[in-house]
């Protein structure tokens, strides 16, 4: 059973316009993050728990498999810093962090076959709880 996940209004519009304006099959994974979106409890930007991932978090997550931690940044592919510190909304690990919580899990399946496992281990920045609703 996937964990309940939680998104903002405005990370939903955002999402939403972004996957329109892809071609149908640009990024693996594309129907899995459909599947997401329309799972999600949409909710306003001053709801949102400060313990969620919402775009432009920051977040300490753990590959079950191979028990690497990594400390990135989800952003939209725009927002990629090709010398590392993020990790864009189209990939799979960072479909697969949208809306989760502290202590969550999922499975997400990755590029080539097989499937990542990654734990949700802190959110050390997120911009609402900083107040920073339009980010």
């Amino acid at each position: 059973m996937k964990p309940k996940i939680i998104i903002s209004t405005l990370d939903a519009e955002r999402l939403e316009t972004l996957m329109a304006s892809l071609p149908e099959r640009a990024f693996p994974g594309r129907d899995d993050l459909d599947a997401e979106l329309a799972r999600a409890d949409v909710v306003d930007s001053k709801e949102i728990p400060p313990t969620v991932v919402t775009m432009n978090s920051t977040v300490r997550f753990k590959i079950k498999s191979s028990s690497e931690e990594f400390h990135l940044r989800l952003v939209y592919p725009q927002d990629v810093d090709v010398s590392g510190g993020t990790i864009s909304i189209l990939s799979p690990v960072g479909s697969a962090l949208l809306g989760l919580s502290v202590g969550d899990e999922i499975e997400w399946p990755k590029p080539g076959g097989g499937m990542l496992e990654v734990r949700i281990e802190d959110v050390t920045y997120q911009p609402e709880r900083a107040g920073e609703y339009g980010r």
